[in-house]
């Protein structure tokens, strides 16, 4: 893989999902990335035990792996004069600053872009936030569930008419994982144009704009019409019956979105062995296929119901139009193009335990990046420490006094 990312340090002092995860893809693609954490406790995401819906494994922490592959970590007290004085001095050494502390809490900390450019004025200063930098909840926290999933719109764009319940996003750090490339590519686009202006640049990045942006074209076609998008009834007859989802016979699904229906509608006729609805004077062509929706989708509908995916795989091998099987993650990270691809990639904990990370999601140089592994709790805390030029007297004594862990 082509390290794009080589020769960057990044000096993170964030939490969670949503900013590491940022900093994690540019680990992958090359960069040195220090997390500062808590002196005590840690990053408090080596504290959780349970997603809310399925318990973490004992031996290993998923989560934290996916947000913190490939960092160096230093456990600092930044509330102590000699704490905030060696971030100081890290920062001096870096090219980008991350943080998802809230404006606030920067303020009280002494990180904010001033102070932290007063000791190195061409480094990026990137803010990641769950409502953004302005307005009246811009010093309030927010998790994805809430900023990117519920305030965008994207909860209520997916939830039916007939539930009773908001839904739930599909899985941990939805949002917190797809904001965080956001970051990722925001820092790369900083980078560049100091690179070609000389100018240093801040990046501010929040969950809600991820969520708003994810849901760009919903809110776009929602202002243009004055009506909230909503999802449609599931009994709700689509208008073109190529573009929907059809059980089969074990209680599995296959989806289509052939938007040229007409194209394809005797094609798929030809596969389910309906040679008769591919000369069907109902669905001639593309307008009266949609003319007739109702009825086309009926008879896919108990076409579809008569063979079991294994044998749909097989009969629609073939096919032209676009179409997939509708998959859990483990089927998902096991699918053949997955793997040509290398989109799951194996690596190993701190104390050796193996398990399978999904890759970053941009290939360079024609080879997919191999995720490191997240650091233990202070893992590189003396050897950064000695980089800063301290002597083996001084770090003990920081130990001590528990400005470091």
């Amino acid at each position: 893989m082509t390290a794009v990312m080589k020769g960057v340090r990044v000096l993170e002092v964030a939490e969670h999902t949503f900013v590491p995860a940022a900093s994690a893809l540019l680990s992958d693609w090359g960069a040195d990335v220090i997390k500062i954490e808590h002196v005590e406790r840690g990053d408090a995401m080596r504290g959780l035990a349970s997603t809310g819906v399925a318990v973490l494994p004992p031996d290993v922490h998923p989560l934290l792996e996916h947000s913190n592959r490939g960092k160096r970590s230093l456990a600092l007290d930044l509330t102590s004069p000699d704490g905030i004085d060696i971030l100081y001095k890290l920062v001096a050494t870096s090219d980008v600053f991350l943080t998802n502390k809230l404006p606030g809490v920067r303020e009280k900390l002494r990180i904010g872009p001033d102070e932290i450019r007063s000791h190195n004025p061409q480094i990026i200063y990137v803010a990641g936030t769950g409502q953004g930098e302005h307005g009246p909840d811009a010093d309030k926290g927010s998790y994805d569930q809430l900023a990117f999933w519920c305030r965008s719109g994207a909860a209520l764009g997916v939830m039916r008419p007939e539930d009773h319940h908001v839904p739930v996003p599909p899985g941990p750090g939805f949002g917190d994982s797809i904001g965080g490339m956001t970051i990722a590519g925001g820092i790369m686009g900083a980078l560049f144009h100091r690179e070609r202006t000389g100018e240093a640049t801040t990046v501010d990045v929040s969950l809600l704009a991820s969520g708003m942006w994810a849901m760009g074209q919903a809110i776009a076609m929602s202002l243009a019409i004055d009506s909230p998008w909503r999802a449609p009834s599931v009994n709700a007859q689509r208008l073109n019956p190529l573009s929907s989802n059809y059980q089969t016979k074990d209680g599995r699904w296959l989806s289509f979105t052939c938007l040229q229906a007409g194209k394809y509608w005797a094609p798929l006729c030809e596969v389910l062995g309906r040679h008769d609805l591919a000369v069907d004077d109902r669905f001639a062509d593309h307008a009266s296929l949609l003319s007739n929706s109702g009825a086309a989708a009926d008879l896919l509908r108990a076409a579809f119901a008569d063979h079991t995916l294994a044998e749909w795989r097989d009969k629609l091998a073939g096919f032209s139009g676009q179409w997939a099987v509708v998959q859990d993650t483990i089927e998902a990270a096991a699918d053949p193009q997955s793997a040509a691809n290398g989109y799951v990639q194996e690596c190993k904990t701190a104390s050796g335990v193996s398990l399978k990370l999904v890759a970053a999601p941009v290939t360079y140089g024609g080879e997919t990046a191999k995720p490191g592994r997240a650091p233990g709790f202070n893992e590189h805390g003396e050897a950064i420490l000695s980089d800063l030029g301290l002597d083996w007297d001084s770090i003990v004594d920081l130990k001590v006094r528990g400005v470091v862990a």
